[in-house]
């Protein structure tokens, strides 16, 4: 198993999370088992329903083969309650008496419905940190509403900036706002753990994923707040006053896409004539930008057309005769600022990731190959942050974890 991390290390290494079942808490219990916390995966039987989110191994057992469950519970354990049974709550309530934290992604009210609200669990365990994982909160009048990514992206604002500007908004193609609610509610469990360890007292933590992502629009809401102006989307195009001339950002190639920024003025001062030079080295160059001043350069005051038969048609042209490897090796020795748009593949074949050992190869019964997943998301001298190992099979650690309480075997 490489990329293991050994048993002990850990910015919070002895305290013990139970994380109750549901996708929106996969990623809060993952940050904080990569940080080295024992973190307990609390699953119904048959398996938390996050088991079945795509995409989905072929040829390994259903409840075991989707790899973004793999992802997301490196390092973590597995036991099976049923919360549904008056022998499950209790059998939970007692497990929490040995928890420093309990994550949970329940609709509002339903663990107090339960008997399993934090005033509840902290019977078991008065110290107790609990973080929970909602869409709006625990007040307001969207308090109950039930959410989707989609839900969540609309209402912060973020789909109305995504998109081309002459057409309607769209969504982005990976789910993202409960990633962005999970970091917010593993920062909110490490933050009140400092505290107990300071007071004593531990906390309730309430996430909202709404409030999560209204923080990643910030740009949109200082512009109004600032000016009073709607942020537009901007689509794959660089619009520059006065004249709004548009200059593409995402430039075609012969296998994919690359970032290209042609600033004008001092900002292109290098990259521009560079790019320009390079193009007439292989007999692509254009006469018009061999002719060019490029410090004195203004897009914004360049009529469209003329930036367009000048510039962008003989530079999408030179992009388009050469591979992403081709523009960014020789980008990067000529000090010309284009960058391959990557892939899934392309990601995972950056040279600076496998530098840093970044990802790391798991093994895991279910797959008859090791698995490659990404690694922690710091990297400390000590080795304070670290995958600790491939997720649990389901009910993995019942007899380890529930026979210290009485239960013989799990359930």
């Amino acid at each position: 198993m490489e990329g293991a991390a050994p048993v002990g290390a850990g910015f919070l290494s002895g305290y013990r999370v139970l994380e109750l079942a549901g996708q929106e808490s996969l990623f809060a219990g993952k940050l904080l088992a990569d940080m080295g916390a024992e973190v307990i995966k609390v699953e119904p039987p048959g398996g938390d329903p996050a088991r079945l989110m795509g995409p989905m191994a072929p040829g390994v057992d259903p409840v075991e083969a989707s790899l973004l469950w793999q992802a997301m519970n490196t390092g973590k354990k597995s036991v099976i309650l049923d919360l549904e049974t008056y022998k499950g709550r209790d059998l939970f309530l007692e497990l929490a008496a040995t928890a420093d934290v309990v994550v949970e992604a329940y609709p509002p009210g339903c663990l107090e419905d339960m008997g399993l609200g934090y005033r509840e669990l902290c019977r078991a365990r008065p110290e107790l940190v609990m973080a929970s994982i909602t869409a709006f909160g625990e007040d307001g009048p969207y308090r109950d509403f039930v959410a989707s990514d989609l839900v969540i992206w609309a209402l912060s604002g973020l789909i109305y900036i995504c998109g081309d500007p002459d057409r309607p908004p769209v969504r982005i193609s990976l789910p993202q706002s409960w990633l962005h609610a999970g970091a917010d509610a593993a920062t909110g469990a490490a933050m009140a753990l400092f505290h107990r360890g300071r007071t004593g007292q531990g906390q309730r933590v309430v996430v909202s994923a709404l409030k999560a992502l209204e923080r990643v629009a910030y740009a949109a809401h200082i512009l109004w707040d600032a000016r009073g102006r709607v942020l537009k989307r901007q689509g794959s195009a660089l619009r520059i006053p006065p004249m709004g001339t548009t200059t593409p950002l995402i430039w075609p190639c012969a296998d994919g896409f690359v970032a290209f920024y042609l600033f004008g003025g001092q900002m292109g001062a290098v990259s521009n004539p560079a790019l320009t030079k390079w193009m007439d080295d292989e007999g692509m160059g254009s006469e018009y930008m061999k002719a060019m001043d490029w410090p004195k350069f203004s897009i914004g005051h360049t009529p469209q057309q003329e930036v367009d038969q000048g510039v962008v048609e003989p530079v999408a042209a030179f992009f388009a005769a050469h591979t992403q490897r081709e523009l960014w090796d020789e980008g990067v020795r000529r000090r010309v600022m284009v960058y391959p748009v990557n892939d899934a593949s392309g990601v995972l074949a950056e040279a600076q990731l496998k530098e840093r050992g970044f990802w790391v190869r798991l093994a895991h019964p279910a797959f008859e190959q090791e698995l490659t997943l990404p690694g922690p998301f710091v990297k400390t001298d000590e080795g304070l942050c670290l995958v600790r190992g491939a997720a649990p099979t389901l009910g993995q650690h019942n007899q380890e974890i529930l026979a210290p309480l009485g239960l013989e075997g799990g359930r």
